[in-house]
Order: structure tokens, then C-alpha cells, then sequence
């Protein structure tokens, strides 16, 4: 029985995520904002087979809880041997090219709050010399794009903190891991065009849960995403910078 901290537990992967920790019949604690999305979130992994399903309700950017809430979370764990943050948004890019006001907002939902977030779930595994952080980035964080480079850079942002914090925390016991889906099909993308590129959060929890268990770094899912974003940072910036992706 494994104990899991779930941040952004309402999203479609870490709903996914939840599912299979339930049916190995491990003990959760969830947070996410929306209250009743959360408690039926929390009611389904119980009939899933979770030993037991705590739940708080938090809004990532209300940085003074983050602290007690996740101190309240652990607690109800008894420890954490995992925990996964998954909370975030898909800005509108042409709204933050317009107002600074709303990029500097999404970057707090999808950048400084995983940090402040990160931070306090390092400090409190560190001294315990065990325990695993899993956070939730994107293959956009690998290079900025016009289509999304609001997005793109927050994503990126949080995966340089990562591995500055696996390097800080390489000894100690505790294991950092960085998940970079690429095109999830979720209520978040909704509006897009579906291709052969895309996948289901079902395909992404599976490979968050693999990872974690061999203790990988860096992931990227599904894994053909490590290829195509290799080839996209080879493209010279001279290039890069004329076309349309």
C-alpha cells in the first residue's frame, strides 16, 4: 500500500493517475479548487478500491495555504511516498500577448505556484531521506513557439527548477521526476483537431506510474514525443524563427 498526494487532482490525468493508485488499493489525499468536482473525484476512487481518500480544497494560487494544506495532507497520509502535481491552465495566448496582467497570471497558475509548491513538499521529504515529487511540465516547455510561448515558457521554467532540485536532492533519497506529455486528449483541449499525435490521459497516467517505479528523471508521453522534440531542438533559430508551429 503506497500513500499519494494528488495537487490538481480534478485534472483529467491525474483522474487517471488516482484511478490506478486506487485500484492497487492505496491510500490518496486529494486537492484541487472545485469542491464538489473534487468530493466525486474522491467517491469513485473509494468504490475503486482506494484504502481511504482524503480530499482538501485548494486553489494553487493561494500561495499563504500552501503550507497547511499540504502539511494537513500528509498527515492524513501518514507520509507521502508519492506525490504528483498536476494542477494547470491553457492560457490564451493572444490575451497574454494583449495584457500583461493576464500572462503574469498564467504564469503564476502554471509556473510559480508548482514552484512554491515543490519547494514545501521538498522540505518536507528531504529530512525524511525518502519519498517522490512527480511534477506535471509539457513537451511546449522544450522550445518557445509563437502559437504558445506564454505557455511554453512557464512550462519550461518549472522544468529547469526540477532539475536544479534533482541535482539538490540527488543523495538524499528523495526522487524528482519530470512528466512532459505531449497532445493530451482532455476537457482542457477540447476544442482542438484530433490526430494520430494525440493521447489519452489514461496512456499518460500509465506512463507517470511506470516512470515513478523505475525512478526515471525526465519522461516524456508517450515516449515517440522524446524523438519529435529532439528534432525540433536541432532546428536552427535563424529557421526556427520562420516558421508557423
Amino acid at each position: 500500500m503506497k500513500k499519494i498526494l494528488i495537487i490538481g487532482a480534478t485534472s483529467a490525468i491525474a483522474e487517471a493517475t488516482a484511478r490506478l493508485h486506487a485500484e492497487d488499493g492505496d491510500r490518496l489525499a486529494l486537492i484541487a479548487r472545485n469542491e464538489s468536482h473534487l468530493e466525486a473525484v474522491a467517491q469513485d476512487l473509494r468504490q475503486r478500491g482506494a484504502e481511504s481518500v482524503s480530499s482538501f480544497v485548494m486553489d494553487a494560487n493561494d500561495f499563504a495555504r500552501h503550507e497547511e494544506v499540504l502539511a494537513a495532507a500528509d498527515e492524513s497520509l501518514g507520509g507521502i511516498d508519492f506525490a504528483l502535481i498536476a494542477h494547470g491552465t491553457l492560457p490564451d495566448q493572444e490575451l497574454c500577448e494583449r495584457s500583461a496582467q493576464s500572462m503574469r497570471d498564467e504564469f503564476s497558475t502554471n509556473c510559480t505556484s508548482t514552484l512554491s509548491l515543490v519547494t514545501v513538499l521538498a522540505n518536507m521529504l528531504e529530512p525524511r531521506g525518502a519519498g517522490s515529487i512527480g511534477v506535471i511540465t509539457s513537451v511546449a516547455g522544450d522550445r518557445g513557439r509563437a502559437s504558445n510561448y506564454v505557455y511554453g515558457a512557464a512550462k519550461g521554467a518549472v522544468g529547469l527548477f526540477l532539475g536544479g532540485l534533482r541535482n539538490r536532492l540527488h543523495g538524499s533519497g528523495v526522487h524528482v521526476l519530470t512528466i512532459k506529455p505531449g497532445f493530451v486528449d482532455t476537457p482542457m483541449t477540447a476544442d482542438f483537431s484530433k490526430g494520430p499525435l494525440w493521447a489519452t490521459p489514461s496512456v499518460i497516467a500509465k506512463g507517470i506510474r511506470s516512470a515513478q517505479k523505475r525512478r526515471r528523471d525526465v519522461v516524456h508521453l508517450p515516449g515517440f514525443w522524446l524523438m519529435i522534440m529532439l528534432l525540433i531542438r536541432l532546428i536552427p533559430e535563424r529557421i526556427f524563427k520562420r516558421l508557423s508551429i
